[in-house]
């Protein structure tokens, strides 16, 4: 965050609670502006090749990563699948992998960008 030009402040009271106050500045500094950005997307085929890339996961896996582009967390998944939350952890980190994403908000980008 200090490499952003941001900041972190914690103030904590035992037994009461503690406030935290993060500050991210809106322009970026020069070592993050002159960085490469990571493409969200880079692992999507060729639409042109008519390949699916969402053939490679499994019924259940589709169901997870469904509910997993609608923003739901692994505790409503489970509940509505009617599976544990451990399953469903399992699940999104099956599909990250096959999909080749290295987080939740990639595999929903890359599922609404490939479901029909």
């Amino acid at each position: 965050m200090e490499a952003q030009g941001g900041s972190f402040e914690l103030d904590a009271v035992p037994g009461w609670g503690m406030t935290t106050k993060l500050t991210f500045p809106l322009a970026l500094s020069e070592a993050a502006a002159t960085r490469a950005p990571r493409p969200i997307l880079a692992s999507l085929p060729d639409e042109a090749s008519g390949a699916d890339p969402l053939a490679g996961l499994g019924a259940r896996e589709l169901e997870v990563l469904e509910r997993l582009a609608l923003g739901h967390r692994n505790r409503t998944i489970a509940q509505e699948l009617h599976i544990s939350e451990s399953t469903v952890k399992f699940h999104v980190a099956n599909i990250l992998s096959k999909l080749a994403v290295g987080s939740r908000g990639e595999a929903a980008a890359f599922f609404h960008a490939t479901a029909v």
